[in-house]
């Protein structure tokens, strides 16, 4: 496994990190467990997770789930790089109080100290905001973060989905306040046939010293190799996917993608993650396995290396937007 600092922090992680969604909903205990094991094996030391994951009713099971991982013992939780989120409303369905939600310091105080309890753990190394909350001063918000770091609760803070201009904001007036590391990393949507990214949150990321964690990178399975697996009677395409296929012009564009690729002779899920390694910022994309077999899949991304001519090939099936404001002015 090859590592990184991420952002402008000291703090080493891996070049792949392991995306918890599936765990609870998708992925059993026991199957969870095995993969995060396999995970550690291969030097993942970055997990990522969120409050809500689990969803509905079972909102929080997630975090359980890695909870009892870490309580196996092994140095579990020593290895890790913890990184959960905030922001969900947690309340119960048909419960929805008010302040059960978003990133007021009432909501962030009781909300890690929830996450706290069912990770297992007496404190969280990354604790990201999981969307912009237009309601709340960033200055409560990092009021709020300022009491949590100085209880020893959390250590670092991320955003995610944030654009742009919100993470000038938030780490303008972190600088202001003083006493306030700021963001250190930014989790948002990047990929191969999603790089509006690359327009204004890559380049604020970087100018401000955050790591950027891209999520989705296979963009639901259409980079994963979804129209040679459909020909051999492999997974069908659901959800935004299909919906995506369902196009002609983008379904063009996903073959011309998986027929560049058999023409390299790489695989397209693999060669997709490795593309975001290359990309200037990126700490490492989230993988999310619902099985051991496909985190393995993953792995291998990070020993790929991508020749220019596969990476121009890439570059023209899916052009960049390009940086703002060149993007949309001369």
């Amino acid at each position: 496994m090859r590592y990184t600092q991420l952002g402008r922090t000291g703090l080493k992680v891996s070049r792949l990190v392991l995306g918890t969604m599936n765990f609870g909903p998708l992925t059993d205990e026991a199957d969870s467990h095995a993969i995060m094991d396999v995970a550690l094996d291969a030097g993942i030391n970055f997990f990522d997770t969120a409050n809500v994951y689990g969803w509905g009713e079972n909102k929080g099971r997630t975090e359980e789930i890695i909870g009892n991982w870490f309580a196996k013992g092994g140095e579990r939780r020593d290895k890790v790089v913890l990184a959960t989120k905030v922001y969900g409303n947690m309340a119960g369905d048909g419960d929805a109080w008010p302040n059960h939600d978003k990133l007021s310091a009432v909501n962030i105080r009781r909300a890690v100290d929830a996450s706290l309890k069912r990770l297992q753990t007496d404190h969280i190394d990354l604790y990201q905001f999981h969307h912009v909350d237009r309601s709340t001063p960033f200055e409560e918000i990092w009021q709020a973060i300022d009491v949590l770091v100085q209880q020893g609760k959390i250590l670092y803070v991320g955003s995610s989905n944030f654009p742009g201009y919100k993470i000038a904001q938030a780490n303008e007036i972190a600088e202001r306040r003083g006493g306030t590391i700021g963001l250190v990393s930014e989790q948002c949507l990047y990929n191969l046939a999603e790089r509006r990214a690359e327009m204004e949150i890559i380049p604020a990321a970087q100018e401000y010293g955050l790591g950027v964690i891209p999520w989705s990178p296979l963009q639901g399975g259409l980079l994963g190799g979804v129209l040679k697996k459909q020909a051999e009677g492999g997974r069908r395409a659901s959800g935004r996917a299909a919906e995506t296929l369902a196009n002609t012009a983008a379904r063009a564009q996903i073959q011309a993608y998986e027929d560049l690729l058999d023409k390299h002779g790489v695989d397209p899920g693999e060669t997709a993650l490795a593309w975001l390694l290359t990309r200037p910022g990126v700490t490492g994309p989230i993988v999310g396995p619902r099985t051991a077999e496909q985190l393995e899949s993953a792995l291998r991304a990070v020993e790929l290396e991508l020749s220019q001519e596969l990476l121009d090939g890439l570059d023209e099936i899916f052009p960049g937007p390009g940086p703002s404001p060149e993007a949309f002015a001369w």
